[in-house]
């Protein structure tokens, strides 16, 4: 053997980069040796057969069938990191444990060396050329292949499609895809260089090229470069490479290739074994990525750490049942580890993703939800809130969320001003921060914090990317445990997660009842604070908001009492509302409050009052512009309707969107106008769209003319000189866009703000604005409109004898369902105080039915505090239809059985 073929066959790697394997094989190096060739040949031996089972603990045979406990191929296999391998590998040689046949895949390295040894005992590498097949033999496995491009996951794929054996691609897979810092630096976006830094890549790449050719002629150097000291040079947060690419980079940037990055998936996810790779990488990697983020803070030292989340996340298939089980939750819990930043900069880049992408990251995410709930029985005792899956998954979501708000038709501009006069607060706030019950919510409602990094709110947002209505998951709002979730959102622990930080997640229903708890602890907490109040005052108790009112003079009595209460002590507006009316015996459990509600509704809205105006097209109301009563009054209508909402009380009123918009802090626009009114909105639609010249044809200015209640016209300016400035093609959109603004805006800006003071005096300190979005507000205060009575016969309970088969109950639904619209609404009216369904329709009213006697010409009666309808056993279906219709008709007032 000439000098050249022995350098070639012992060249060793640099010391400083030796694997594990090898460094652990010098234990069994001989101190003394007579024979220095044999020594060498029994070193190599022993090397090159832990180099074996250090491959097949950390690789496998590549057999799908290994029954070999100790290979990586094996069913049921534990992974373990490099350095345990080592010290496995070496206990393995010590037993002289089972060692598996390489696959053909993986001959080219590990195996070729001791094939040649074992063959020519007397010579380590006698008459053995390294020939070109032998080359590219080695190359085969890719040892050197620390992180991922296109082009070499293209290179790999054609070399393997060549050989129809992708087991050299999935090892490639497996060992970058489950390394953080291989992750982080695969799929990278070109970025140019100067003349400086392309001589010295140029200067690398020729290094690279020599290094590469060194390793191909020496098998041994396939495991050193597969070791962690070789990529310990790569480990995230050392050198400044990292920061220097995230300063160059937008807020809503990465360094990832994200279209490269698709193109890959698309061509390996379409074979089976590959996306098993996938799917085991990911298992691999998601521990360690929680615990870099949880301990070491690893993004602050490198930003493209988010890079990893970016391309796991283009995995179309990471709803699929295999990965539901384990690898998906792992993934969750570690993304919701991010800081905020990382959030927020995540939901930026989220944002400028399609419709279809958002969905499909939605969609993987409800899937897991819905998994982890359905096949888990979820009770008081375990809490959905303690599932790491679903919380994990629902924080996710939350990116998705404002992704979708973000990348959606925003309007971040026009937003109502705050009121100038702060809404005064009680005189027992001293007395409560005595006693230990200061106020929670003193600077305002609560925030999402993400909603603040990212600088916008949901209201902002006019359509989002995909309707808001794909963010609920009804099977986690069947199992949630509201009065818990509520607590752990009031009391703000790390330990413990409220799914109402996630409002997007819970339905109208579910986020109502959150909402009652809080306005009935409020309630209590103000009964308390009175009680305590008195004993130190000595003043008369009063811990409820009591209203003794006329019916023939609700307005009068109920606004001026209002009105003393909202100067005096603005805090008793929070107790709860207790009604009686003068003259009769009803005792207020809700029922009174419900028709007092709508008697005051029926009078402020009426025309005549002339406080609104009425659109006959729309049947909808509107504030009047030119209305003679006093910002007070107003504002106690505002109160009347934040009371509505604090008792749970459905009120019949009808406003435009665009009032309960203005209520979350947003102004009317000329959007807006098409529900507020139509046939202005169209007007101006036909204004934009006009092809021919607007000023010669039209001859309109900046000058609009409107009436009062005595269709006396009036002339407002949009501009100042507004006769004198002709509407022409250019400045038509500022003259629609102004129009808007005086016509929603301010035309009735003193009343609305009176309006809206009164409303946020009952409401300032709910988390109202937190939960609900504008249209969520409305169904909140008006109802349900669908009026669903099979709905209401499946949920009515019965009592008092009767049950679902009894003769009277058939023919009491037979007899309902028959009736006519405006009939049903009486009914409602007459058992439930209100003629609207409740958030969430009739399925969610419970009404019961109990027998009140045998057959008899009494009507029947009602109490409506409890929705409890009481029905005599009439002898035949005609009685029963003559005696319910007059109680429906006929029914006012309240008195005592």
């Amino acid at each position: 053997m000439n000098p050249d073929e022995k350098e070639d066959c012992e060249c060793a790697p640099p010391q400083a980069e030796s694997s594990p394997a090898e460094g652990s094989q010098r234990e069994y190096e001989e101190p003394e040796i007579e024979n220095p060739e044999a020594s060498r040949m029994k070193r190599a031996a022993a090397k090159h057969l832990i180099e074996r089972y250090y491959h097949q603990l950390t690789e496998g045979c590549g057999s799908e069938s290994c029954s070999n406990s100790w290979c990586a191929s094996s069913v049921g296999f534990n992974r373990m990191d490099n350095n345990a391998a080592a010290v496995k590998a070496l206990e393995l040689y010590k037993g002289n444990a089972k060692l598996c046949d390489p696959h053909p895949s993986k001959k080219g390295t590990a195996s070729a060396y001791l094939e040649s040894s074992s063959a020519h005992s007397n010579s380590a590498c006698s008459n053995r050329k390294m020939n070109h097949k032998d080359v590219h033999s080695v190359r085969d496995n890719f040892k050197d292949v620390n992180y991922l491009t296109e082009e070499k996951v293209y290179e790999i794929l054609d070399i393997c499609g060549e050989k129809e054996d992708y087991s050299p691609l999935i090892r490639v897979i497996g060992r970058v895809f489950s390394s953080a810092e291989g992750l982080v630096q695969s799929f990278r976006r070109p970025k140019p260089h100067t003349k400086e830094e392309l001589k010295s890549l140029q200067g690398k790449d020729e290094d690279k090229d020599e290094d590469e050719k060194e390793a191909a002629a020496c098998s041994a150097t396939a495991m050193e470069e597969d070791s962690p000291a070789s990529s310990s040079s790569s480990r995230l947060g050392e050198g400044s490479s990292g920061e220097n690419d995230v300063q160059k980079l937008a807020p809503d940037e990465v360094s990832v290739d994200i279209e490269a990055v698709r193109r890959v998936y698309e061509r390996l996810l379409s074979n089976e074994k590959i996306e098993a790779a996938f799917l085991n990488a990911l298992v691999y990697l998601s521990p360690n990525v929680e615990c870099d983020l949880t301990y070491h803070n690893v993004y602050s030292r490198d930003q493209n750490y988010l890079n990893l989340f970016v391309i796991v996340m283009e995995n179309n298939n990471l709803h699929s049942p295999e990965y539901l089980e384990i690898a998906l939750p792992q993934f969750c819990k570690a993304m919701s580890k991010l800081p905020l930043p990382a959030l927020a900069k995540l939901a930026r880049l989220w944002s400028h993703y399609g419709a279809e992408q958002i969905r499909r990251m939605v969609e993987t995410f409800q899937q897991l939800i819905t998994y982890k709930v359905i096949s888990n029985e979820f009770n008081s005792r375990n809490l959905v809130n303690d599932d790491d899956a679903v919380v994990g998954a629902t924080k996710c979501l939350k990116i998705v969320y404002y992704a979708n708000v973000l990348g959606g038709d925003l309007d971040v501009e026009h937003n109502e001003e705050e009121d100038e006069e702060p809404i005064p607060e009680s005189s027992e706030l001293t007395l409560q921060e005595l006693l230990g019950e200061e106020r929670r919510n003193k600077k305002g409602p609560r925030v999402d914090p993400l909603e603040t990094e990212l600088g916008i709110r949901t209201n902002d947002c006019r359509r989002p990317l995909i309707p808001f209505e794909e963010f609920v998951n009804e099977p986690l709002n069947d199992v949630l445990e509201m009065d818990k979730d509520y607590t752990f959102f009031k009391v703000e622990t790390e330990n413990k997660f409220s799914f109402m930080t996630c409002p997007f997640i819970l339905n109208a229903v579910t986020k109502n009842l959150g909402l009652y708890y809080d306005n009935r602890i409020r309630m209590y907490s103000e009964r308390r604070i009175t009680v305590l109040y008195s004993l130190v005052q000595g003043q008369q108790l009063n811990p409820y908001l009591r209203l003794k009112v006329r019916r023939d003079h609700i307005i009068d009595d109920a606004l001026v009492r209002l009105e003393m209460i909202a100067m005096e002590n603005p805090a008793d507006l929070k107790k709860q509302l207790y009604v009686e009316f003068e003259g009769e015996q009803g005792v207020d459990e809700g029922g009174v409050s419900k028709e007092f509600f709508q008697l005051v509704v029926e009078e402020i809205f009426n025309p005549d009052i002339g406080m609104f105006t009425y659109d006959e097209r729309t049947k909808l109301f509107w504030f009047n512009a030119s209305s003679f009563e006093n910002d007070g009054q107003y504002t106690l209508i505002g109160i009347v309707l934040g009371l509505a909402i604090y008792n749970n009380c459905i009120l019949d009123v009808h406003f435009p969107m665009v009032v309960y918009r203005k209520l979350m802090g947003k102004k009317g626009t000329f959007r807006d106008l098409a529900d507020a009114n139509p046939v202005l909105h169209q007007s101006l639609n036909e204004l934009m769209d006009y092809e021919g010249s607007v000023e010669e044809d039209m001859m309109i200015t900046f000058q609009i003319s409107q009436t009062d209640l005595f269709g006396n016209p009036l002339m407002y300016d949009l501009r100042e000189n507004g006769d004198k400035i002709p509407v022409t093609n250019e400045n038509r959109k500022e003259f629609v866009a102004q129009y808007a603004e005086y016509m929603l805006n301010k035309s009735v800006e003193k009343q609305f703000k009176a309006f809206r003071r009164g409303f946020h005096m009952v409401t300032n300190e709910s988390p109202l604005k937190y939960l609900f979005r504008p249209e969520e507000i409305e169904l909140l205060i008006c109802g349900s409109r669908n009026l669903d009575f099979l709905a209401l016969e499946e949920t009515t309970e019965y009592d008092g004898g009767y049950n679902r088969d009894s003769r009277i109950i058939k023919e009491f639904w037979e007899t309902l369902h028959s009736f006519g619209e405006e009939q049903k609404r009486l009914f409602l009216q007459f058992t439930t105080g209100t003629d609207r369904a409740p958030v969430g329709g009739l399925g969610k009213l419970k009404m019961i039915i109990a027998k009140n006697g045998p057959d008899t010409d009494r009507l029947p009666t009602s109490h409506t505090c409890f929705n409890v309808l009481l029905l005599p056993e009439y002898s035949t279906k005609e009685k029963l239809r003559e005696r319910l219709l007059k109680a429906i008709t006929y029914a006012k007032g309240f008195g005592m059985l």
